[in-house]
């Protein structure tokens, strides 16, 4: 974590050149820990209403932000080239953000007596990055304004369950995490319409056609229609899909 927070602050400082002249991996270094396995094989977690849920609970959310430290690099490297230089300010900055999600993650962790990698993870967001690997605009349709606007539709009931069951702290670190997902999934909602006006096209209307061709699934309620809004994510992208 402190390797993503040291590279957005060189960035930040004009330390780092704006040069895309290295292919990026096709899948980033991985602790031994957590076991991945895939989605349908992962063990049920409950709703949190144990001690240990809770724990299992904040595990995932650990995961998806690390693994969301990672979407956000990858974004940069991978796609830097296709935009202004703004682009890489943006999702640089998120993955400092990422990474202190999950640092705060990790710790409430350690402070409840557990770890990151003590339970098993699925590597589900990492498989929606390789199927968008050679299509900047398939990524940011997927990512951000799928991936991460779900996460805006659910925080909001995890946090809840916090509350009931007077884990405060947990709670509030899911309400700083809520505000921050909110900005991100905005830089996506942005950049992927400034690429579709300068194509010619209509956001939403792209929006759905990349989401069918490379999301599977579906999109499933309940929204988040306000978060959402607040992105600029906005009903006419998702409203005639879900």
């Amino acid at each position: 974590m402190k390797a993503a927070r040291n590279a957005a602050r060189d960035w930040r400082l004009g330390r780092l050149d704006w040069r895309f002249d290295v292919a990026m991996p096709n899948r980033p270094a991985r602790p031994e820990r957590p076991q991945l396995l895939p989605p349908n094989r992962m063990p049920r977690r409950g709703k949190g209403g144990t001690e240990a849920g809770r724990i299992a609970l904040i595990h995932a959310l650990a995961h998806i932000e690390f693994v969301a430290i990672d979407l956000a690099f990858d974004l940069v490297g991978r796609f830097g080239a296709h935009f202004p230089r703004a682009f890489a300010d943006d999702w640089m900055r998120v993955g400092a953000e990422e990474a202190m999600h999950f640092a705060l993650l990790d710790r409430r962790l350690h402070q409840l007596g557990s770890y990151y990698g003590a339970h098993p993870a699925h590597d589900g967001l990492w498989e929606a990055a390789e199927q968008t690997a050679l299509d900047p605009l398939a990524r940011l349709a997927i990512v951000p304004m799928v991936l991460e606007a779900r996460g805006l539709d659910i925080t909001p009931q995890t946090i809840a369950r916090f509350d009931a069951a007077r884990d405060v702290t947990t709670a509030r670190i899911l309400g700083r995490i809520l505000g921050d997902e909110i900005r991100h999934v905005a830089a996506g909602v942005r950049w992927f319409s400034q690429a579709c006006v300068i194509r010619g096209d209509s956001p939403a209307i792209a929006w759905r056609a990349l989401v069918a061709t490379h999301f599977r699934g579906g999109l499933k309620p309940p929204f988040n229609d306000s978060a959402r809004a607040a992105a600029g994510l906005t009903m006419d992208f998702y409203g005639e899909v879900a």
